[in-house]
């Protein structure tokens, strides 16, 4: 058996006092993490008068609420107060978009486990065991619940999107050969390992103070002070750390801001409310599942010449940001291939199930998915490896390419996959293992092996424009050490520590003399979400030009001092040199205060180049592109329909890196997270709408088990084409698509399994159920027969 590899990462070797940008650093709180000092939400020492906030979640999936026994859920135990919509003083509405279509207490319940009132009590226990007493009389209505149902019962939730170029059915007919497939993609739950959690604390003069574990404070400042009838201006909202976020606290961490603050103004006590994690499950929205249909014309060598999708996702019952998901969907279904002649069709289905949301990648995995799916079956078709239909069809690297041009419009220009997939190719032996792997698979009827390199090209920007700007602002103390506000927020991924990189950077102080402050809305408004893969390339470039300004202040000081231009002044290893001498960073900053230089200042910074029509989905919605690629080497038993990960090898392009150890942290756990979606988290639900699987016991996240044998990540050498910060390029969400090596590794051990010329569709997650299923149908076998 082959023994895990360790991860090393080599850099050039430099003195530490040369620069803090570009060294593999610890993340900023990995001390307090692992001593259990760092303070979440819910950690945070409780008020005097705290009470305790639960919801009454509704036990049908479709229809109205006849009537809540509110006087039964007064007399609990310990509650002190109860609310319903009615008691709501401002909007009973907690949409992130606005659509009106998402109540914070239902009367028309449209999915099981729906909010439809809360109480509040002196104690966590307490007001958890009133809520469950609570009794609730309904209408019950029929519920769609599957993507299925809604397609059958032609029931959207939004206007189907379309996307084309050329005659992509022309060409279909016109190909040597044809194609048509369907595929299922599941859902995925966000299980981050810190629950939901908001602490509202009542202030003077009609305003409220919000604790919140959240994504997206301005968010949730403007959904608060809308529940409560006020003014953005009244309400404050503060997030030192996430235990984790991954798209799930960017618009579901609504629910439990805009209670808490509720009860806390009803009753005028602080109030704090968690969900436990089979509440968190049931009520928070999900990653969408896909039904993907597809028409394909091609060549003999495998070259897509025509192209049709139809892209069916469930988005649940409310729009939330299911439309920006699905468009994004649209922008990946090209992945790191050119199609000439495309037509994609996105249909946005309502059924009555919680409303699906942000999730790591947030639609691009989904359209990526859909076209790799295809390589995979022309190169079955064709009897090819899938990686030369891979490199056939791959976009175009030369600026006279005609091949270098998306379905909607953005040029592709700074393409390296074909460089960075030979590479990988070479460093991981791919052709001689695949080769190894054949001869495995003749050899072993029941044990079968697989072998797949997918790369990936993901878009990098918030395809809604305006959400591409961020401030900071950077305090200088006259002692010489600084804090930095920003409006990022900090799950786990690194922000914070980047961001105190580079304003230690541009000032040429060790990294300790810069600290952060918790994100809040009163230090840096109107922030957009720490999502789409931006907080670093947003957040860093604010903090970075505040820097600068302060930076010129003091340069412009010490020239004044010395007679000399400023553009001679340096600021390196904790010392400013200026005219052949140098002092202490803190002596020329104490010198300034005394002399009335300003010592703060705030940054802005908006993403340059983008543009983007809706209504035409063309234009150029991201500043640039991220790539990687992954080779994954997998075993089935065709008994039991068990997996092994049993060596991953990864390239990816990070641009230059500000924090390799950061980065390559990133690689690792997307790539873990996005390989549990594809093969063991599977979401069910009852006939009734019920999840049943809402906790650990029933829904299978990967273990460290499940971790592959042999795990090597490698950062590509690539500078970003694009003026990032100091050249870097966003790894948050890319490496959630490298996984798909692994799917497609399992769906090639499941066709050495059965004859080379049977139907194979393998659906994700491949579960031992669906690998089971998958090899049943290609023997033309009865599921019970598959072995």
């Amino acid at each position: 058996m082959n023994h895990p590899q360790p991860i090393v990462f080599q850099a050039a070797a430099q003195p530490e006092t040369l620069a803090v940008v570009g060294h593999a650093r610890p993340h900023e709180s990995a001390a307090l993490h692992v001593t259990g000092s760092a303070v979440y939400t819910d950690d945070m020492p409780e008020l005097a008068g705290t009470l305790h906030a639960a919801l009454v979640l509704a036990e049908v999936a479709h229809g109205s609420v006849r009537r809540i026994d509110v006087d039964a859920l007064r007399a609990q135990p310990g509650v002190v107060d109860v609310m319903t919509g009615a008691d709501v003083p401002g909007h009973n509405e907690c949409s992130p978009v606005h659509a009106h279509d998402e109540p914070i207490f239902a009367d028309k319940v449209q999915f099981y486990g729906q909010p439809l009132s809360a109480v509040v009590a002196t104690s966590h226990d307490l007001a958890r065991r009133a809520a469950r007493r609570a009794k609730v009389e309904y209408d019950k209505q029929p519920a769609l619940l599957s993507v299925y149902d809604a397609l059958a019962a032609d029931s959207h939730l939004l206007p189907t999107v379309e996307v084309a170029r050329g005659n992509a059915q022309a060409a279909i007919a016109a190909a040597p050969h044809r194609l048509a497939g369907e595929v299922y993609l599941g859902g995925q739950e966000h299980f981050y390992l810190e629950g939901q959690v908001s602490y509202a604390v009542p202030g003077e003069g009609d305003s409220m103070h919000v604790y919140c574990s959240t994504q997206h404070p301005t968010e949730m400042q403007h959904l608060v002070a809308d529940a409560l009838g006020w003014q953005a201006h009244q309400v404050q909202i503060t997030c030192r750390r996430m235990g984790g976020g991954f798209g799930g606290k960017e618009s579901q961490s609504q629910h439990t801001a805009c209670v808490a603050a509720l009860l806390a103004w009803k009753t005028g006590k602080p109030v704090r409310m968690r969900l436990d994690r089979d509440d968190d499950m049931s009520i928070t929205g999900k990653r969408h599942d896909f039904d993907i249909r597809y028409e394909v014309g091609f060549a003999d060598d495998g070259l897509i010449l025509g192209i049709k999708f139809e892209l069916a996702s469930r988005c649940g019952y409310s729009a939330d940001l299911s439309g920006p998901v699905n468009d994004r969907a649209i922008f990946h279904c090209d992945n790191a291939y050119y199609l000439d002649a495309v037509a994609i069709r996105s249909l946005r289905m309502k059924t009555h199930t919680v409303s699906n949301t942000a999730f790591r990648g947030f639609g691009g995995p989904q359209g990526t998915f859909a076209i790799e799916s295809v390589i995979e079956d022309i190169a079955r078709r064709l009897g090819a490896d899938p990686l030369a239909v891979r490199r056939r069809n791959l976009y175009g690297d030369s600026a006279g390419d005609v091949r270098t041009t998306t379905p909607y419009g953005m040029k592709v220009e700074d393409n390296v996959l074909a460089p960075l997939i030979d590479q990988l190719a070479a460093d991981s032996d791919y052709a001689a293992r695949r080769d190894r792997i054949a001869a495995f698979n003749a050899a072993n009827p029941i044990v079968k092996r697989g072998i797949s390199l997918t790369p990936v090209k993901f878009g990098i920007s918030f395809t809604a424009t305006l959400f591409n700007q961020a401030g900071a602002l950077v305090h200088v103390y006259n002692d010489g050490t600084v804090l930095v506000s920003q409006g990022g927020t900090e799950m786990g991924q690194g922000l914070y520590t980047k961001v105190r990189q580079i304003v230690a950077e541009v000032f040429g102080l060790p990294f300790d003399a810069v600290r952060m402050s918790a994100t809040d809305t009163t230090r840096v408004p109107n922030t957009s979400a720490t999502a789409a893969s931006s907080g670093t390339d947003l957040n860093g470039m604010a903090a970075r030009a505040a820097a600068l300004e302060i930076r010129e202040r003091l340069a412009q000081f010490a020239a004044g001092l010395h007679g000399v231009d400023a553009a001679s002044v340096t600021f390196a290893d904790g010392r400013v040199h200026v005219a052949g001498t140098d002092q202490p960073f803190a002596a020329l900053v104490m010198e300034a205060y005394r002399s009335r230089i300003k010592l703060w200042e705030a940054g802005f910074y908006k993403t340059p180049k983008i543009h983007y029509d809706p209504t035409t989905m063309q234009g150029r919605p991201f500043f640039y592109f991220a790539y990687g690629a992954a080779v994954s080497e997998v075993a089935i038993d065709t008994l039991t329909g068990q997996t092994r990960v049993l060596r991953v090898d990864v390239l990816h392009d990070v641009g230059r890196s500000i924090n390799p150890a950061l980065d390559i942290g990133q690689i690792e756990g997307g790539f873990v997270q996005g390989m549990g979606w594809l093969t063991t988290e599977e979401l069910w639900w009852r006939d009734d709408g019920k999840l049943m699987t809402h906790a650990p016991s029933t829904y299978k996240i990967p273990a460290a088990s499940d971790c592959p044998e042999v795990f090597n990540v490698k950062l590509f050498d690539n500078a970003n084409i694009e003026d990032s910060i100091h050249k870097s390029k966003a790894v948050g969400e890319p490496p959630l698509m490298l996984p798909f090596s692994v799917f497609f590794a399992i769906r090639a051990a499941a066709a050495a399994a059965i004859p080379a010329d049977a139907p194979l569709r393998l659906d994700a997650p491949a579960t031992p159920e669906a690998i089971l299923r998958a090899i049943a149908a290609g023997r033309g076998t009865p599921m019970e027969d598959a072995t």
